[in-house]
């Protein structure tokens, strides 16, 4: 901001000068020059646009030290295409390709004139043409004359030269397609790989006609392992031939390193959660691009007053192939695809006042993309044994007298499968331009163990099936999200980030409700960040207090967020969000307040709302949030709206909004 940048005066002298400078933004200095400059940038843009003749006039205002200035902009008159004429080069099959793709072009008679619309064109256009085996075809070759003379339209002169923009005429060259010569890697000695699976990972085939989507799938493939810091895919036409070689040349990159997360939370009953989680990751265990990642992990919550505590501590380990293992050579081989298979073994402990849980787990599955943008993973198999020890006899008797709870609780074994898709129109890591997301998962268990129930013995209390002597688990869980994000004003460091999501899981056959680890919940810093996690629901239900520390989850969820960003000042962002949501109960003879309904679904929605910093450091993103309680379920009447000195209170109903509530937003 200005007002920080001139507290640190006019030079960098001192520490605290140098500090400010860095954190403020330098105010700009009003020159008559840049408002005649601006003046004539905003002409030409409307020229670029299609609008001509227009005028822009400008008026300053000033203001002690503070010059305004207001443009009035008066766009020009716009020109339709009335005919287009081609005019194409009679050398080479250039004219034939061309030909064959007039129907998709971008601009059609009755389309108003503008350059924006004839270089998108030249350069869709020039693109179709690379693909065909026009190697080094670009925009510069195409030349557009519009001839409006004594008529109200434009004839349109559309031609393809065999020079460029910027060439003579007489360095006119027929255009020839192009094949794909010898194939050459480069790279240090450092780089300790298998060349093996770099010609795997390339796509490029010699003796085939060239086409930049096989460069561009090499280089993605390539860029997909991870090992490189630089790749460079270099096309070198040979003298007087219409083949191309290709010269790979690669950088080697760190290969291995720690990633370290640290989470925290408190909420207005003194509890307190510290997660942390250390990852050791090697890109390339056995020098063919294979991946290694061990995470450690813990999750810790307590109170300082109290011996309540709850510890989780987990293990996990995976290997990471750059094939695709025991799949159809065809999809194995598919250029677009990245990919992967990977192997996954895990350990969990965790211990709380009502039990102690350990959970043993296992997947072999697949990882890739379908292009840029789309991305799925792939897991035939996937399996999990959970058992529970130390059982508090308390919490016992609750689940004795809850079939809903028991079934979710009990010692079961899990085979099944899962499938998730995800689509991004921005794929890079932190995203600067407006973008959106779709995700979905769909997890199945026990459908196939189900076949052979004949061979199984049968649970003596539960009536169900029973492998290595404990219950199996059938259900289908689907859980599917989007999101879209809006950035806005000036450099685009302002945004509007939405997200919607929705997830419901049925048991059948051999399992009567979802197990717990597979149900869902609300709550927590990427959920409802009023409540902490696992703390809201389900629907209407009050707090269950056999649980010391909330496990409160459901078989149905429904949650939306909306959040502001904006910027404050150097690297910190304040953000203003707004969280709705709740799960719900279907599965079950009696659920009582817990059941989803359309004639309650308004009071069951928990509502939050709240303010957070965030402090981007690229590499590092560090995040607060305030939540606050807006609606709770919980609460009864008119007290459902919570009001910010009360919002923190989970059974207290002395305080309520006067009159409306949206007033205090």
């Amino acid at each position: 901001m200005t007002l920080i940048y001139s507290m640190g005066g006019k030079d960098d002298k001192t520490p605290w000068s140098r500090l400010m400078h860095r954190l403020g933004t330098a105010p700009v200095i009003y020159t008559s020059e840049q408002v005649e400059a601006s003046q004539e940038n905003i002409v030409r843009h409307l020229e670029y646009l299609g609008f001509y003749d227009s005028k822009v006039d400008a008026q300053v205002s000033v203001n002690r030290r503070n010059v305004t200035v207001d443009y009035r902009v008066m766009p020009g008159r716009q020109v339709p295409v009335g005919e287009i004429r081609y005019i194409l080069p009679e050398r080479g099959p250039l004219a034939e390709h061309f030909l064959r793709d007039t129907v998709n072009q971008l601009i059609h008679k009755g389309d108003n004139l503008s350059e924006a619309l004839l270089e998108k064109e030249s350069e869709r256009s020039a693109a179709v043409l690379r693909e065909a085996g026009f190697f080094g075809f670009n925009k510069n070759y195409y030349f557009f004359l519009a001839d409006t003379l004594g008529r109200k339209d434009a004839v349109l002169e559309y031609r393809i030269g065999e020079y460029t923009r910027n060439e003579p005429e007489t360095s006119a060259r027929e255009h020839k397609q192009y094949t794909i010569g010898n194939i050459r890697f480069a790279y240090d000695n450092d780089v300790k790989i298998r060349e093996k699976v770099l010609r795997q990972m390339n796509t490029l085939v010699p003796g085939d006609t060239y086409r930049e989507s096989d460069v561009n799938n090499t280089y993605r493939r390539l860029s997909a392992l991870k090992v490189f810091r630089g790749i460079n895919v270099g096309m070198v036409p040979r003298e007087d031939s219409t083949v191309v070689d290709c010269n790979i040349n690669l950088t080697r990159s760190s290969i291995q390193g720690f990633k370290v997360n640290l989470e925290a939370s408190s909420n207005s009953n003194g509890l307190l959660g510290i997660s942390p989680q250390v990852n050791y990751y090697h890109k390339n265990i056995f020098r063919g691009g294979e991946w290694l990642n061990l995470g450690f992990l813990g999750n810790f919550q307590f109170k300082l007053d109290d011996d309540i505590r709850s510890n989780e501590f987990g293990v996990t380990g995976g290997l990471s192939f750059p094939k695709l293992v025991a799949v159809p050579r065809r999809m194995a081989r598919d250029p677009r695809s990245g990919g992967r298979t990977e192997v996954n073994l895990s350990y969990s402990y965790q211990n709380r006042p009502e039990y102690t849980r350990h959970v043993v787990g296992s997947s072999f599955g697949y990882t890739g993309n379908w292009g840029p943008s789309t991305f799925y993973q792939i897991f035939p198999l996937q399996l999990s044994i959970v058992r529970l020890t130390d059982i508090d006899p308390a919490f016992l008797i609750s689940l004795l007298n809850n079939p809903f709870l028991l079934n979710a609780y009990l010692d079961h074994f899990d085979l099944g499968t899962r499938f998730s898709v995800y689509y991004t129109t921005d794929a890079s890591a932190n995203p600067t331009s407006s973008y959106h997301y779709m995700r979905m998962q769909l997890d199945a268990s026990g459908n196939v163990l189900s076949l052979f129930n004949g061979l199984m013995k049968p649970d003596p209390d539960g009536g169900g099936r029973m492998i290595m002597n404990t219950p199996y688990s059938q259900y289908t869980r689907l859980e599917m999200s989007a999101g879209r994000t809006w950035r806005l004003g000036r450099m685009e460091r302002r945004a509007i980030a939405t997200r919607i999501m929705g997830g419901i899981g049925f048991a059948y056959g051999n399992s009567s409700s979802l197990p717990f680890e597979k149900q869902f919940y609300g709550g927590g810093a990427s959920s409802l960040r009023g409540w902490q996690a696992r703390g809201v629901g389900p629907g209407l239900t009050e707090y269950e207090d056999f649980f010391t520390i909330p496990s409160q989850t459901g078989d149905l969820k429904l949650e939306a967020n909306v959040e502001y960003r904006f910027p404050l000042f150097w690297k910190l962002h304040g953000a203003a969000f707004l969280d709705a949501g709740n799960v719900w109960l279907l599965n079950g003879d009696d659920l009582g307040e817990g059941a989803f309904r359309w004639d309650t679904l308004g009071d069951s929605i928990a509502a939050d709302w709240g303010l957070g910093l965030r402090l981007d450091l690229n590499f590092l993103l560090l995040r607060i949030d305030l939540g606050m309680k807006l609606h709770d379920p919980v609460r009864k009447g008119e007290y459902k709206w919570v009001g910010p000195r009360h919002s923190s209170g989970m059974n207290s109903r002395s305080a309520k909004w006067p009159g409306k509530p949206w007033a205090y937003l």
